[in-house]
């Protein structure tokens, strides 16, 4: 018999069949039988890959039997195939929308280009289709898929990641499990055993002491991995009719341990929703399969499902709100020498950010320029990043974004900048007040949807186009730099202020941000309007925030405050955020290109409110004459003494970081306070040793907190490591106040702050008055 690559015809044929079976079963997982969407991405075709001017070249690209990695083969005989997850995709966008397509393609082929922007610092994978119809039918296809995966239950996950690991494990492709394969398996998922307890669960699921696991033996093995004792025993508590959960049982168990207002007719919605058994269903009952696919449901998870939507009062004005703010948006990586790219305009807007920066400088032909001054920093068109602002800006969240100008432009290219934000966001941009008289406050959110606001110098007051009388046209400006060091300029600034000389067109544009130099805060209320506000170095503005904190706060009750990195931070690193919102400031940007805790707090704050990247400001920091300071904490309506109890009782799927098959993961979590410094805290459970798949903890800690408006609660997992720094594996941040109480799933986040697909903790939570 003929050999096929070393492999017999038979062999082949097998091969091909147990491929089929895997497809079968995976897209019936998904709910895409019979589909030609999924049929299209599994036949595969071929694509021009576009990296460069000079480097165009054809991939075939398919989707893989697991029906979640897509695969590309190479023309060249020994170049490796290359494949990356379809839970790696932020975006696939049709057209040439990316910074790469629109460099290196002619626009004749604008409808053949489609572009696939993946979630982390991971370059775009630009492509070009034969047809305007087939990059079409690419596009629907992933995005098509990409949502019934999304939509998938964390069981269904589950089961799909087991399998896909199942196959890995069973090396000569016999669908069979030999002891040592097993070992293998389970190494794949993150856990670690001796030689005794695998030999142990192998003679258990051996029934047919056969020495290999087939078939139902492997499935037996499956749910006496995934069987969860800790939620058995809750389940076991409630069911007490036959073993099954009642609509009262339900009920009860919503009333009694989750602190929730449930009725009987919420039960009945849950089991119809939840219950996967017809039969159990149809009896009105709730399984204990049924219980955990609810348990895993959003609507019962650590985040109060009400504040995944907008539920916050939008009519207040803007400067009532802290609003999700980014610094140096272009940069992709750090400001010495990374690259600027449209791109990370389009990934800050997409994680909800609403207040964009700008850098722009005098571009050679005429056309300004948007990097950062004095580096080595890659150069981008303004008019190409105000294009991506205007295509990506509502995406996520419908409230208005606020373009921040730091401008070293001539008069000329002012002009240009004008122009362009004009005829790219058209009617959308605000060059003039809401109302037909002078504003006295600013408008609000809801007010301002789907709208631009531009941040910058003004010649004028805004009072003085409303005057009768002729003004003497002024030219200049007194121009600060942010990017500046203080130390190295205070003196400099002292002796003489740089004068930048401003085009009326780009002037007239700033109507509700005009940018001042901050003369103190006695000043600031005597002599300057609603809309003219400052922007402080992290240094200064921490300094204020420690002690004037309650002036700092009575400023932003009236006034709008911009905070940005010290210069210093060459690597783009950032700043704790809590005590500049402690003291009431909006705008406090972060360099969202920079993994780190300090954004994984930043999107903490704006998890809640639909994400719309605009959080109101309790009350106390919206009164003009607060006593709030949350140095002192003086006595005041701010003052809620609340005692949290967190209990850490198990994990589930936590990825390897080190993918060699000996690495396990030994897992240990930490529960984090932020808010007011008498309200931050750090506590954290023991090391679970080769356990990722499902380690066990049962701790408690307590809190106290004092200030719940401001808090916010952190759960991060590390990899334990006694001889160096722990390795980060997943965090979650929410607000206090957006908690729910009772045994709680908590997703986990990368460091990219993007869902890891199956991880999660599982706690609880209970919040009390302090006596």
């Amino acid at each position: 018999m003929e050999c096929v690559h070393g492999r017999t015809e038979a062999d082949e044929t097998q091969r091909r069949v147990r491929n089929q079976k895997t497809i079968q079963m995976n897209v019936k997982l998904l709910g895409m039988e019979g589909d030609p969407k999924i049929k299209f991405l599994l036949d595969g075709g071929d694509l021009l890959k576009v990296r460069s001017s000079n480097w165009k070249k054809t991939r075939y690209y398919k989707l893989q039997e697991d029906c979640k990695t897509m695969w590309q083969e190479s023309k060249k005989t020994f170049k490796s195939k290359q494949t990356f997850s379809l839970d790696e995709i932020a975006a696939v966008t049709l057209g040439r929308q990316s910074e790469g397509l629109k460099k290196y393609t002619e626009e004749q082929v604008e409808g053949r280009c489609f572009s696939i922007m993946f979630k982390g610092r991971r370059r775009n994978l630009d492509l070009i289709a034969s047809s305007e119809e087939e990059a079409r039918q690419w596009v629907n296809s992933l995005e098509k898929l990409i949502t019934h995966m999304s939509n998938l239950s964390p069981q269904q996950k589950t089961e799909h990641w087991i399998l896909a690991c199942l196959r890995k494990a069973d090396k000569n492709k016999d669908e069979k499990l030999s002891q040592s394969e097993l070992k293998n398996f389970l190494r794949l998922i993150n856990i670690e055993v001796d030689d005794d307890y695998a030999e142990m669960i192998f003679k258990k699921c051996d029934k047919s002491k056969s020495g290999y696991l087939s078939g139902q033996e492997i499935e037996h093995f499956y749910d006496l991995l995934t069987h969860r004792e800790e939620i058995n025993v809750i389940y076991g508590t409630y069911a007490k009719t036959a073993g099954f959960m009642t609509p009262e049982n339900l009920v009860e168990f919503l009333m009694k341990e989750q602190r929730e207002k449930a009725t009987l007719a919420e039960a009945h919605r849950i089991i119809e929703n939840h219950e996967p058994d017809e039969n159990v269903k149809a009896k009105k009952l709730l399984s204990i399969d049924g219980f955990i696919m609810y348990m895993h449901h959003p609507e019962a998870m650590l985040l109060n499902s009400d504040h995944q939507e907008v539920y916050q009062d939008m009519s207040q004005p803007l400067n009532h709100y802290f609003i999700s703010s980014s610094h140096n948006t272009y940069l992709m990586e750090d400001q010495l020498k990374g690259p600027s790219s449209t791109e990370a305009y389009v990934r800050a807007l997409l994680k909800g950010c609403r207040c964009v920066e700008l850098d722009c400088w005098d571009g050679s032909d005429g056309e300004p320029l948007i990097y950062h001054g004095f580096t080595l920093t890659s150069r981008i068109l303004f008019k190409d990043v105000i294009k991506a602002i205007k295509e990506n800006a509502f995406t996520t969240s419908e409230y208005p974004v606020i373009i921040s100008l730091e401008n070293h432009c001539s008069v000329e290219q002012q002009k240009v900048m004008a122009h362009h934000m004009n005829s790219i966001l058209g009617s959308a941009l605000i060059t003039a007040p809401l109302e037909d008289k002078m504003p006295t406050d600013f408008p609000s959110p809801e007010e301002l949807k789907g709208k631009f606001l531009i941040k910058g110098k003004r010649l004028n007051k805004l009072e003085a186009s409303y005057r009768a009388e002729v003004e003497a046209e002024l030219t200049d400006v007194t121009e600060e730099e942010e990017s500046n060091d203080e130390d190295e300029e205070k003196e400099k600034e002292k002796s003489k202020k740089k004068k930048l000389k401003l085009a009326k067109e780009l002037s007239d544009m700033v109507i509700y941000f005009k940018s001042v130099h901050f003369n103190g805060f006695e000043d600031a209320m005597k002599n300057l309007s609603f809309y003219e506000m400052s922007s402080f170095k992290e240094g200064k503005a921490v300094g204020f925030s420690e002690e004037s904190a309650n002036l700092f706060v009575r400023h932003n009750v009236h006034k709008v405050s911009r905070i940005y990195p010290a210069g210093s931070r060459t690597n783009s690193s950032n700043y704790n955020p809590v005590p500049l919102w402690n003291a009431g400031c909006q705008l406090v940007a972060l360099n969202f290109q920079t993994p780190c805790s300090e954004m994984d707090v930043n999107q903490g704050r704006f998890l809640i409110n639909g994400k719309s990247g605009y959080v109101l400001k309790p009350a106390f920091m919206r009164d003009i004459a607060t006593e709030f300071d949350p140095i002192t904490l003086t006595r005041g309506d701010w003052l809620k003494h609340k005692m949290l109890h967190v209990m850490i009782i198990s994990a589930q799927q936590l990825p390897k970081l080190n993918k060699k098959k000996s690495s396990i993961v030994d897992p240990m979590v930490t529960v984090e306070i932020y808010g007011v410094p008498a309200d931050v805290a750090k506590k954290e459970t023991h090391t679970v040793e080769n356990n990722g798949f499902n380690p066990s903890w049962n701790e408690s800690f307590q809190f106290d907190v004092y200030v719940p408006d401001l808090a916010l609660v952190r759960f991060m997992v590390e990899d334990h490591d006694s001889t160096s720094d722990n390795e980060f594996i997943g965090q979650y941040t929410l607000p206090f106040n957006s908690l729910k109480m009772g045994y709680r799933h908590v997703p986990l986040l990368n460091k990219n702050g993007d869902r890891l697909p199956s991880a999660g903790l599982f706690v609880h939570i209970m919040v009390v008055d302090a006596k």
